[in-house]
């Protein structure tokens, strides 16, 4: 193997080391191996130090280019610490960039999952050839990586993208400690809240849904069960997607009008569920949206399908690779 990409997943639930190499366009995942997430920072980083080496090893040690993480915000990503995000418990102000560059010597690179998310996406998913694209999650929550002029924008400290935290509605499930916001709106648990109270006023309608046979059962409705009940054709389970599929649209309009980017990149929940979201999502866009900045924007699933993850780290990999060698000869920095 050649030179190769180094990737550090860290997740609340879930770690990942993930090795691949670039081809013409495109990524090529060749390695990874996944645990649970170790009880505390050091123990965390260790782990997945141990486990990179262990995927060089079993490819024949190839020499490692550099080392891109990806983790939950928020984070400072030009000192490298991570700066106690709400399901890293424990991981206060602690820098995960040095002891992985002390560890392998290479450039390590370090970015929030959003903003990896929409690197990968933008280099060889449905983001390629843009010079403006957004990235929205849309999966667990609702965040979002921003593409402007050819170059990954994070903001004054790394807070760019929080868009899930926008209120979209006076009322209505809550996400960010917000009711009504656009992550509140547009993400699984977000859906699941606004499921469950609306099947308990269908149920008191003395209506049947395939979500819950009574009202004990409506708290344990998930996002997954309602895309499930819609593509069967039931009718509480659809409106529920209809209402999301607006509150989608309408949050995506915001995001035509201020930042008019080429292409608005929708991971996770959109990509399984397009069929149903796209046809609300475009009436309220075209409504909502600025005619001429939506002309120029193109809305599409993500390309990486479910090697978004794995890209994602190798992505910020990628990107410390870059600057490392921009470093050297002197070069404009163009992301």
């Amino acid at each position: 193997m050649t030179a190769v990409l180094g990737g550090l997943d860290i997740g609340g639930t879930k770690c990942a080391a993930v090795i691949g190499t670039e081809t013409d366009g495109g990524i090529e995942i060749a390695d990874k191996i996944a645990f649970p997430t170790p009880s505390g920072p050091e123990a965390a980083i260790t782990r997945l130090c141990r486990e990179l080496e262990e995927l060089l090893a079993r490819h024949g040690h190839p020499p490692l280019a550099a080392v891109g993480i990806s983790c939950g915000g928020p984070l400072d990503s030009r000192s490298g610490l991570v700066l106690s995000p709400p399901n890293l418990p424990g991981w206060d102000r602690f820098n995960v960039v040095a002891p992985v560059r002390e560890r392998f010597g290479v450039p390590v690179g370090l970015q929030n999952d959003a903003n990896a998310c929409a690197l990968a996406e933008w280099k060889w998913g449905a983001g390629r050839g843009t010079q403006n694209m957004i990235f929205l999650t849309f999966g667990t929550g609702m965040g979002a990586g921003l593409i402007l002029n050819g170059r990954l924008y994070a903001g004054a400290n790394d807070m760019a993208g929080e868009v899930g935290h926008m209120r979209l509605a006076e009322d209505g499930p809550e996400g960010y400690g917000k009711a009504g916001s656009f992550e509140g709106f547009c993400s699984g648990g977000g859906i699941a809240r606004l499921a469950a109270a609306m099947t308990v006023e269908w149920l008191a309608a003395g209506k049947r849904t395939l979500l819950a046979a009574d009202r004990g059962a409506a708290a344990g409705i998930t996002a997954k069960a309602v895309g499930e009940a819609a593509q069967a054709g039931d009718e509480l389970a659809l409106a529920v997607m209809r209402t999301v599929g607006r509150q989608l649209g309408r949050g995506l309009a915001v995001l035509v009008d201020v930042l008019n980017p080429e292409r608005i990149v929708i991971g996770s929940i959109y990509a399984r569920q397009r069929e149903l979201l796209e046809p609300v999502v475009m009436e309220e866009l075209r409504r909502e949206a600025l005619a001429v900045s939506l002309q120029a924007c193109e809305i599409v699933p993500a390309g990486l399908g479910e090697q978004v993850g794995d890209a994602a780290s190798l992505s910020v990999a990628r990107l410390a690779l870059e600057g490392r060698q921009k470093e050297r000869t002197g070069g404009a920095d163009s992301g």
